[in-house]
């Protein structure tokens, strides 16, 4: 077994492990960087609208979500290489694997609905009406949930995976964004972009249990990798928020200029990397220091980012 994994990994190209990929939504594009050098080594058209990617369950792709060319692409992870176009997927905006791989869900931002897909085959299992704007999706830990923020109705909605159906919904803050879950299943966190806290909600009695103070513009998650952090971008006020899952309050911030998007964490936990939308930029931030070391110039709003070799995620 241990020989094994060691020719896994002696098959991967060294030099894989550099690799950052960069949706640029208004250009249409990825952008291919290279994280040693923080140069941009290839950019190419990949579909309209790319706002979100994330790797398959086992690590074999990257799959890339076009909203307006309404297909998913699966790329290899190391080059970008397109591998597989996945058609008649209507308006992927946020996509996620539900814990055990059996579902595929889509928020369809500008359709109102939120689309659920067999996960291993991509067929379509049921299309479920959730009111205006379903923006980001998270599961619960043991698949019977998936929570989707409502951007344009201010709302959270539970639906059920083995019914198929909107469970409930409640009321949040200003445009609901970035949704998170914590390690224990207990509390939902989401980013209230339209205003300046993280609203924590207990989603079994439903009820809003903390606002967390960040920033203006509170807006998505990536975890640091530790079991306990999960870092938020604040999209106006430009900076990176640290909160601890566990107290439940802001540790640390980080400065992130240009309007801070979709984040990733290097799998040595030292650097941060963030879409910087508003700039055409990609900033990394030293996370020991606390400052902005390099900003690479990407295309037009980059959105989703996408490091080879990251932190975990939890």
């Amino acid at each position: 077994m241990r020989f094994c994994f060691i020719l896994s990994l002696l098959a991967v190209p060294i030099w894989a492990a550099n690799t950052a990929i960069v949706l640029n939504s208004a250009d249409e594009t990825i952008s291919i960087i290279d994280t040693k050098t923080y140069s941009v080594t290839k950019t190419f058209r990949i579909g309209k609208e790319p706002h979100h990617l994330m790797a398959t369950p086992d690590d074999s792709y990257l799959i890339v979500a076009n909203a307006l060319s309404n297909d998913l692409v699966f790329l290899d992870r190391a080059t970008g290489e397109e591998k597989r176009r996945l058609p008649n997927i209507s308006d992927p905006y946020q996509i996620g694997f539900s814990p055990g791989n059996k579902y595929f869900v889509t928020a369809s931002l500008r359709l109102h609905r939120t689309d659920i897909y067999s996960g291993s085959d991509f067929k379509l299992l049921k299309r479920i009406p959730t009111s205006k704007g379903p923006s980001h999706i998270i599961f619960d830990k043991n698949s019977t949930m998936v929570f989707v923020t409502l951007q344009d109705s201010n709302e959270l909605a539970a639906i059920d995976l083995a019914k198929m159906e909107v469970a409930w919904k409640i009321s949040l803050g200003k445009q609901p964004a970035g949704v998170w879950i914590t390690p224990d299943d207990k509390h939902l966190l989401i980013g209230i972009l339209g205003e300046d806290y993280v609203q924590v909600v207990d989603w079994r009695t439903r009820k809003t249990v903390k606002k967390i103070r960040t920033g203006a513009g509170a807006h998505n998650f990536i975890p640091q990798g530790d079991g306990r952090h999960v870092f938020l971008s604040n999209r106006a006020s430009n900076k990176i928020s640290r909160i601890d899952q566990q107290t439940l309050e802001v540790v640390d911030e980080f400065p992130a200029p240009g309007g801070p998007d979709c984040m990733d964490v290097t799998a040595d936990g030292k650097q941060l990397w963030i879409t910087s939308r508003w700039i055409r930029k990609v900033t990394i931030v030293d996370i020991a220091s606390k400052k902005v070391i390099k900003q690479i110039p990407v295309g037009r709003s980059p959105h989703g980012i996408y490091l080879y070799a990251h932190a975990p995620r939890s």
